[in-house]
């Protein structure tokens, strides 16, 4: 049997986009049972983080998740100065036995969106402007820039999950060292198998 993963984020966004963009890691045994997020758009802290995790674990308890992984937009903070605090603050509030590892995404989910610039330009029926798609973890901003392309198609959840599942996620790894890093925690944890 292979892994299962169950991945927490910040909003309904990744919770739309996430599984798309992950799907084709079952060809290697890795499963994601879910994308979970804190209630009522609660941010990513320690007690939501927390409560999220514990109520994943207990209501599967008998066959409870191989790890967590926890998603956490940097806003390009440095990502130790984000990710510490949690890691920290963690210890004993979960479940024993629950693994939980972090990425992070130094942009927004929709820079993913770029790297597969051909599927998003097909998408929007136009071109994707001035950005370099071939370094998509750069491009400054990228949700207001996608929010420009959609003109006055509104951006919201739903649409991430359309254009989500568009995407060949093979492609954004090859060129977001981003999400080639978050497929990485997801598929192979800290122990590297």
């Amino acid at each position: 049997m292979g892994k299962q993963v169950v991945v927490v984020a910040s909003g309904e966004t990744e919770r739309r986009a996430i599984p798309p963009l992950v799907s084709h890691l079952e060809e290697t045994g890795v499963v994601v049972l879910e994308v979970l997020v804190p209630p009522n758009h609660q941010p990513l802290r320690v007690k939501n983080v927390a409560g999220v995790v514990r109520a994943s674990w207990y209501s599967r308890l008998d066959a409870p998740p191989d790890k967590f992984v926890v998603l956490v937009d940097t806003d390009r903070s440095a990502p130790d100065e984000v990710l510490d605090p949690l890691r920290h603050g963690l210890r004993g509030r979960l479940p024993d036995g629950a693994e939980v590892l972090f990425a992070h995404a130094q942009q927004h989910l929709e820079a993913r969106f770029f790297a597969h610039s051909e599927k998003l330009r097909e998408y929007l029926g136009r071109s994707l402007g001035s950005v370099d798609a071939s370094r998509p973890d750069r491009i400054p901003n990228p949700k207001l820039h996608l929010r420009k392309l959609l003109r006055r198609k509104l951006y919201t959840s739903r649409v991430a999950g359309e254009i989500a599942r568009l995407l060949d996620p093979r492609i954004i790894a090859g060129r977001s060292p981003g999400f080639r890093s978050f497929l990485d925690a997801v598929r192979n944890g800290s122990d590297g198998t």
